[in-house]
């Protein structure tokens, strides 16, 4: 994959943002009818960033931000467990309040980790599967195409992991809809700016990027020499 420009910092940007998220995540808000989890704010904007990545870098580049951020969140995970359990000074008083902000639950951790790789692996496939069929012609249709998918995947796998057995099937499927249709809706309300981001970018990067000779194996880390000239 050649050298861009802007990729790196939209690299770090997104892994950023995701990190933030995660950490929001810990607190219920209520948004008019609904109790959504703070994540709301931030995480719909990585699939976003998912967007801008898959349309003008190609899949690979997407790939290896997925990968990034999968990783990064999994390195918090570690690094807020092995700091939660070291005793703490007998001066300091907030253990417990830091253990309540830093501490992840296994299974909410598994959930958010498999949700997010799934979620966002679907989005970028879809994403330049929809540009060679629309053959890079009504970027809507593949921003909120990508984001109806991977959002379905993501909200799907997220709350049925962390809730399944403990609360009624009904109850759940209402939660998978309503964090579904925001998620989407966000997208849909985001599109005129990821527009001009996206064009913006495209100009000064000098690429648009179509996966005509991708691999698009997820566990694939590099690209290859097609990959580079597509």
């Amino acid at each position: 994959m050649q050298r861009y420009r802007y990729l790196d910092a939209l690299t770090t940007a997104f892994v950023v943002i995701l990190l933030v998220s995660n950490l929001l995540a810990q607190k219920v808000c209520r948004i008019g009818p609904f109790a959504v989890s703070g994540a709301i704010l931030l995480f719909p904007v990585t699939y976003i960033f998912g967007d801008i990545f898959t349309e003008i870098y190609g899949y690979a580049a997407s790939r290896r931000a997925i990968w990034l951020g999968f990783f990064g969140t999994a390195l918090l995970y570690a690094a807020a467990t092995v700091t939660i359990a070291l005793p703490a000074d007998p001066g300091w008083h907030n253990q417990q309040a830091f253990a309540t902000v830093f501490g992840f639950i296994p299974r909410i951790l598994a959930a958010s980790l498999t949700a997010f790789w799934a979620g966002e692996f679907a989005n970028s496939y879809t994403m330049a599967k929809l540009k060679l069929v629309t053959r890079g012609r009504w970027l809507w249709t593949r921003t909120v195409g990508s984001t109806v998918v991977g959002q379905a995947i993501d909200t799907a796998i997220v709350i049925t992991l962390t809730f399944g057995g403990t609360l009624p099937w009904r109850t759940i499927g209402a939660m998978i809809g309503t964090g579904y249709l925001l998620k989407v809706g966000y997208e849909v309300l985001a599109t005129p700016l990821t527009y001009l981001v996206i064009y913006w970018l495209k100009k000064a990067e000098h690429a648009d990027v179509f996966d005509t000779h991708t691999s698009f194996n997820p566990f694939r880390f590099g690209a290859n020499k097609a990959e580079m000239q597509d």
